[in-house]
């Protein structure tokens, strides 16, 4: 009785399958590779495939590259039929034509890549909805602000404005005028005084419009 079952195309069946295969494809393969492509068309068993292209490659029919653990088998390019020179033409305008789509292909990509960084950056419909609801009342909030303010009876005349802005310009000249005054007498006290600008500030309790964060208004 068979202890197993390897497939139709066991033995050298396989490595005749796995030959044409490589030489079809003319690209490298591991042998799970290879098993997973063949395995439903020719019902290749997995140790089938390995021992068969351990025997190409030791018959020198396929070569073998190991890459770590894994090893990968592709058909030796010395025995596949040399193209002519109207074939290498006909291949490079392939390979041109090819490398071209590609081109259009990538520049495509990046400019749907930016369109929907774009999109993806922007408001969805729902959000721009709730937006322009929430605009809308923030408008309306306003509109009824600016209507209380119209219909007030408390305005203040250009006038009484005038003469406020007025007052605040002369109050502010004062203000800079007496603290330049103090400044300097305060220098020339201090000249003479044996101590720190600190010390003596707090011994004669001077307070300045920095101990309480006050500013001089700028001059208009």
């Amino acid at each position: 009785m068979s202890k197993g079952r390897e497939g139709p195309a066991a033995g050298g069946g396989a490595a005749a399958v796995l030959l044409r295969y490589l030489r079809e494809q003319n690209r490298p393969y591991s042998a799970q590779d290879a098993f997973g492509n063949l395995q439903r068309e020719h019902g290749l068993g997995k140790a089938a495939v390995v021992k068969a292209l351990e025997q190409l490659a030791q018959q020198g029919r396929v070569r073998e590259k190991a890459y770590g653990k894994q090893k990968i088998y592709f058909a030796d390019q010395e025995q596949l039929p040399a193209a002519s020179d109207a074939e290498l033409r006909g291949l490079d305008g392939e390979i041109a034509a090819l490398s071209a789509k590609v081109q259009a292909l990538q520049q495509s990509c990046r400019q749907m890549e930016t369109e929907l960084k774009d999109l993806n950056s922007s408001m969805t419909t729902p959000e721009m909805a709730r937006e322009v609801e929430g605009l809308r009342k923030d408008c309306a909030s306003c509109a009824e602000k600016l209507e209380r303010i119209k219909s007030a009876t408390n305005h203040v005349t250009p006038e009484e404005k005038e003469k406020v802005c007025s007052e605040q310009k002369l109050y502010c000249k004062e203000w800079r005028r007496r603290k330049r005054m103090a400044t300097e007498l305060l220098e020339a006290i201090l000249e003479g005084y044996p101590k720190s600008k600190k010390q003596f500030f707090e011994e004669v309790g001077i307070e300045t419009d920095e101990d309480h964060n006050i500013t001089l208004p700028a001059a208009v």
